[in-house]
């Protein structure tokens, strides 16, 4: 049987079909300066005929509520045991001084996430904590939309209070929560999750809950953490697998899907020393996160139209030029980042609007053809008139 060519996958993918997790591997596997151009200019065709040449922006605020964490994931330099000096636990008080910052510089969306914290409980109880949090938000800005609580955190309130995934996402969403971060995600591969975080959920409970998430109506948002030890096969495992998921709540007609993917490449700067080893480096590799970003449009876009960099973890100049391959959304101003920033990333922890505006016009400064307009959006990418 002849082997499929590299311009045949492309048309493929330009004329609207899926292609296949082994075309993906093809694409991935590419080395060719001339191969990678060519999936560079089908990503970015694609990004145009899927979701336009407006590039989107929200102003938004991260908040970490806490450090504390039981789980000890190879990566991850943020968490803290808790009676360490430097870990934290925000009050009530500082929950909602953050709001109200966050709402005085425009914002309309909090991220909410924080460590597996045991002792988040009120009245020995786990999920009234997480509901506090919410209301602590809600009460004083209904207006504010709260993305918050991972697939993790859901399982973890779950399993400390003996109650279902479902009962968890319903009460989270009837006290406000708006939608889900898709993080801990990390890869969806349980090979690579037992070295990578062998105390988190597995692949299957990661897409049971994000699935629950869906026809409960709660959208979501889906990552992959790249650049670390999986391999191009495991990539687009986990791309195919939430390509399956996203036509599986289309199919059923679930009230909510997956808004947007993210790429989140690997900084390994300030990780465990043993997982910082076995990479063996302490930043992303630019090229390879464009090449995952520019194959990811190209295997999901037509089901999951909007795509994000990160440019906490590439720095704003690598998020820019991500919009080339791929990306038609820069991401948030996020305000106070600590995870990724206590990994070692050079991005840094807070993006002016301004800042974010003029990143995506310099990509018409060499060439006028690149020119792409910016618009504010939500969180479910519904545009506003700030642009």
């Amino acid at each position: 049987m002849p082997t499929i060519t590299i311009d045949e996958i492309l048309n493929l993918a330009l004329m609207g079909y899926n292609i296949s997790p082994s075309d993906g591997v093809i694409l991935l596997k590419q080395n060719d300066p001339e191969a990678i151009a060519a999936i560079r200019a089908t990503a970015d065709q694609l990004r145009h005929n899927q979701a336009g040449d407006t590039v989107t922006y929200i102003i938004n605020r991260n908040i970490n509520f806490t450090n504390i964490c039981e789980q000890h994931c190879s990566f991850c330099a943020f968490r803290r045991d808790d009676g360490d000096t430097d870990a934290y636990w925000l009050n009530w008080a500082q929950i909602l001084e953050k709001s109200t910052d966050a709402v005085r510089r425009g914002a309309t969306e909090i991220c909410m996430q924080g460590g597996l914290h045991p002792q988040a409980q009120i009245n020995g109880k786990s999920l009234p904590y997480y509901l506090k949090l919410v209301e602590t938000i809600k009460q004083e800005f209904p207006q504010l939309h709260l993305h918050a609580f991972s697939p993790q955190e859901v399982q973890f309130i779950a399993r400390l209070d003996g109650i279902t995934y479902a009962e968890v996402i319903t009460a989270l969403r009837d006290a406000g929560v708006g939608s889900m971060p898709g993080t801990a995600a990390e890869v969806l591969d349980d090979e690579v999750r037992r070295v990578l975080c062998p105390e988190k959920i597995d692949t299957a409970t990661w897409l049971e809950i994000v699935s629950t998430a869906h026809k409960l109506g709660v959208p979501t948002t889906s990552t992959m953490l790249s650049g670390h030890i999986e391999t191009p096969e495991q990539q687009i495992g986990h791309l195919e697998k939430l390509r399956s998921l996203q036509q599986n709540a289309i199919a059923q007609e679930h009230p909510a899907r997956i808004t947007e993917f993210i790429v989140l490449p690997f900084v390994g700067q300030e990780a465990p020393k043993s997982l910082r080893r076995r990479v063996g480096r302490d930043q992303p590799v630019l090229k390879d996160a464009l090449l995952l970003t520019a194959v990811a449009r190209i295997y999901l876009g037509n089901c999951i139209p909007n795509h994000q960099p990160s440019w906490v973890k590439l720095g704003l100049d690598g998020a820019t030029e991500a919009l080339t391959w791929g990306c038609n959304d820069i991401g948030g101003t996020l305000m106070e980042e600590h995870i990724t920033t206590m990994a070692g990333a050079i991005g840094g922890t807070c993006m002016e609007v301004e800042t974010l505006q003029n990143a995506i016009a310099s990509l018409a400064a060499g060439n006028a053809s690149l020119k792409r307009p910016y618009q504010e959006r939500n969180t479910l990418y519904q545009k506003s008139g700030n642009g």
